[in-house]
């Protein structure tokens, strides 16, 4: 085991290289001729206004060139959903049929008599193995690839020490999480799944809740919005809602990327309206706002409490299909891999090769039911910002990376938001049953 580490530490100075080559090369992002502010003639409000002549002049304000190429990025993430599963089941299988997952846990034991201190050294050692056997897909999904598309500002070493705190956030909560469920199923042998899939939400939650306050300023700097005129349209529309908000807060995500994003997250006191610094530097004030009532669309239509619950059930299905599971693949191969039962920490690779099995199967039905939420939060955004021009904006923003026109199976299968085309001309259709809006905000006040 110690000679395979050797042989893949040496290949790790020859990626840095790669990488480093790879990102010198990158293309920035094609930008569109014209400007996305303006709204096109088709778009303007008139008796003659027709959706899907409004929705074909935004789409046409996008280069041929950017839609080429963001079609190439965003289809060539299908097969890395293929690659990363295959990926990731090799090393599982690695991990166990050579035995290393059982020499890992001989390791722990020799060091602590203690059950818990053993499972938790026994994570740090699978953590780190994995982590290295999976890096160089890993350097080539999180940095090459995304440089090569223009789409992240990191440097390798800056990119690798984000790498580094992601690695201890996962020891930590993932040990943590280790440590609990093992204890579970070494005191409940016949009913660990139930209790498992219990704590496995529970700890779900917790992340949820303490992810915008304790976990993100781990990666970014996070600090209160001062500029009135952003944050007081913002807050109007939270309180016009009933969102419990009095600061905006936005983060340096420009840092690592050039994706423009926002977010309203938490519960309780960790709830905090968010946006990054590429929104408020390429957005437009209506652009901004249409973006934020989104974000504001899922808090009040309860898409966090409504996903945890439909997590919850995928959990104890996945926990039901791990119990039957591991136990059929320990009697057909328990002894050959020197796992000796479920409580064992060695069981571990076996578990995530049938969690990823699972979740690569489940890929349509995971996103389907992002998607439809997406779709619920775009209507309220739509009421809440009167903004429909502004979405428009955000959807070209978004093809730097997204495909705009897939076909209805692609998107059912790989699409977790609806389509930039789906999203202008939904905001088109909202803006065309609410022309009188626009009409009298074009037309200035008599003067007597």
């Amino acid at each position: 085991m110690e000679r395979h580490l050797r042989s893949i530490a040496l290949l790790l100075p020859f990626l840095v290289l790669f990488a480093g080559f790879s990102s010198a090369h990158a293309q920035p992002a094609i930008q569109p001729t014209v400007d996305i502010t303006q709204v096109p003639a088709a778009a303007q409000p008139s008796a003659q206004f027709n959706v899907d002549a409004a929705t074909e002049a935004y789409m046409a304000m996008i280069p041929p060139a950017a839609t080429a190429r963001s079609d190439a990025y965003f289809e060539g993430g299908y097969w890395l959903i293929l690659w990363d599963f295959l990926y990731a089941s090799a090393i599982c299988l690695l991990l166990l049929n050579l035995r290393w997952s059982a020499r890992m846990r001989d390791l722990a034991e020799r060091i602590s008599r203690f059950k818990p201190v053993q499972t938790f050294i026994y994570w740090l050692q699978y953590l780190l193995l994995s982590y290295v056997l999976g890096f160089p897909l890993e350097v080539y999904e999180g940095f090459v690839r995304e440089h090569k598309y223009g789409l992240a500002t990191q440097t390798f070493g800056p990119w690798m020490g984000d790498e580094g705190k992601a690695i201890l956030v996962n020891l930590v909560l993932g040990g943590l999480a280790a440590v609990l469920l093992f204890a579970i199923v070494r005191r409940l042998t016949k009913s660990w799944w139930i209790w498992g899939s219990i704590a496995a939400f529970v700890l779900a939650v917790v992340a949820v809740a303490i992810g915008p306050v304790y976990l993100q300023p781990i990666f970014n700097k996070v600090t209160r919005l001062n500029d009135p005129k952003i944050t007081v349209p913002i807050l109007s529309m939270a309180h016009a809602n009933l969102i419990p908000a009095n600061d905006v807060y936005q983060i340096d995500a420009s840092r690592q990327t050039t994706r423009m994003s926002a977010n309203v997250s938490g519960f309780a006191n960790t709830m905090r309206i968010t946006l990054n610094d590429n929104l408020l530097r390429r957005g437009s004030p209506e652009e901004i706002q249409a973006v934020m009532g989104h974000e504001m669309g899922h808090y009040v239509l309860n898409h966090i409490p409504k996903f945890l619950f439909f997590l919850m059930v995928v959990i104890v299905v996945s926990f039901a299909y791990l119990y039957w599971g591991l136990g059929w693949a320990l009697k057909r191969w328990g002894t050959r891999w020197e796992i000796r039962d479920v409580s064992d920490p060695a069981v571990l690779p076996l578990a995530a090769l049938m969690f990823g099995v699972l979740f690569f199967v489940l890929t349509p039905v995971m996103n389907t039911v992002t998607r439809m939420q997406e779709k619920e939060a775009d209507m309220f955004g739509y009421n809440a910002a009167r903004q429909p021009d502004g979405f428009a904006q955000a959807a070209i923003h978004l093809s730097e990376y997204r495909k705009m026109r897939p076909g209805p199976l692609e998107e059912w299968i790989f699409f977790d938001h609806p389509s930039g085309y789906d999203r202008i001309h939904s905001a088109m259709v909202w803006k065309g049953e609410n022309l009188e809006l626009f009409q009298k905000a074009a037309c200035p006040p008599a003067v007597h």
